[in-house]
């Protein structure tokens, strides 16, 4: 079967093929709505599909962007993968995604596959240990955004909470209802991923700012597999804490884990708190007090800085970090 071509459309439509390819490009702010019309009820009746890989080899772009998330079991990456997909969708670009596991080697295949494919563009939660790739991408001003991490000396926008801050809350808000005894829980720092290095550090400067000092044996960062036997070490400790942050959405499901197991009371033998919101934390009995990112905002940012890099190749990279004010949400678990 013969393949219905731009010409068959325009003689269809009785304009010029020129006509046909600035309607298909959306370039028709000029162009009159019968015209439009006649185009639109040509390509119906023809059943005309746009060769996406020829225009692309001519305009050299594909419309396609790549997101490589850390980790898409945090529920902040689903949001902010949903949001920047929701950003792309309007402005016609379409979003492959990755998930690299926080691992360097998966990070570096995904990378080197989505450029083999072409994708205009990148947003990345980097790992850290790329260096070279990240270097060639701006040596060669690539499109690049980094979400949830920056890494220091390197010209890159990017998007993240104040962690910091996020902490603070958190602890402000358990000592203003009477703990002074409280510990916090994160993953693994061994990598020195920005957001669990930055809500410890915040962790500690609210109890120091508060007049009570850390007890270092109630910080905890450890993988997620190992979670739930650290939090049952702590909480057997001869003086346990009384309140405990859990670091992020998988550090919380694994406070809760020991909640159910060890039959404790919550907030009467443990007050809890998690950074970033979980769907059930309304749900949950008793409602978990969180403290949550913007995420929605952080990923339509994000999705916004990338298009305009790409729609402006040539700008210097600079290193522009955006920081997000993070949102207490009081409940009943503090």
């Amino acid at each position: 079967m013969k393949r219905v071509t731009m010409q068959d459309v325009a003689t269809e439509a009785n304009v010029s093929k020129s006509t046909v390819s600035q309607y298909i490009n959306k370039r028709y702010d000029y162009m009159g709505e019968e015209t439009k019309n006649r185009i639109e009820q040509a390509i119906k009746v023809l059943g005309y599909q746009p060769n996406y890989v020829a225009r692309s080899l001519k305009q050299k772009k594909t419309s396609t962007i790549g997101v490589i998330v850390a980790n898409i079991l945090h529920t902040f990456s689903t949001q902010v993968i949903r949001a920047i997909e929701d950003y792309c969708h309007e402005h016609d670009f379409h979003v492959i995604v990755c998930n690299a596991d926080d691992d360097p080697e998966k990070e570096r295949k995904y990378i080197e596959m989505l450029r083999a494919k072409q994708v205009d563009g990148l947003i990345v939660f980097p790992t850290g240990e790329n260096l070279d790739l990240y270097n060639q991408m701006l040596d060669e001003k690539f499109p690049l955004v980094f979400a949830d991490r920056f890494i220091d000396h390197l010209p890159v926008k990017c998007i993240l909470l104040d962690n910091e801050k996020a902490s603070m809350l958190a602890v402000n808000h358990l000592i203003e209802n009477g703990y002074k005894d409280i510990g916090i829980v994160t993953t693994s720092l061994e990598r020195k991923l920005t957001p669990r290095i930055e809500r410890v550090s915040g962790y500690k400067e609210a109890l120091n700012n508060n007049g009570v000092d850390v007890n270092e044996t109630y910080v905890q960062s450890v993988e997620v597999h190992r979670m739930k036997e650290v939090i049952k070490e702590m909480l057997s400790l001869p003086e346990p804490p009384k309140a405990l942050i859990a670091g992020n959405d998988l550090a919380l499901m694994e406070v809760l884990k020991v909640v159910k197991e060890e039959q404790i009371s919550i907030p009467q033998d443990l007050a809890i708190i998690g950074i970033d919101e979980v769907s059930f934390a309304s749900l949950f009995n008793p409602t978990i007090t969180t403290v949550a990112q913007p995420a929605f905002e952080m990923g339509k940012d994000a999705a916004h800085l990338l298009l305009e890099l790409i729609k402006h190749p040539a700008q210097v990279p600079e290193r522009n970090i955006y920081r997000y004010e993070p949102i207490l949400h009081i409940r009943n678990s503090s």
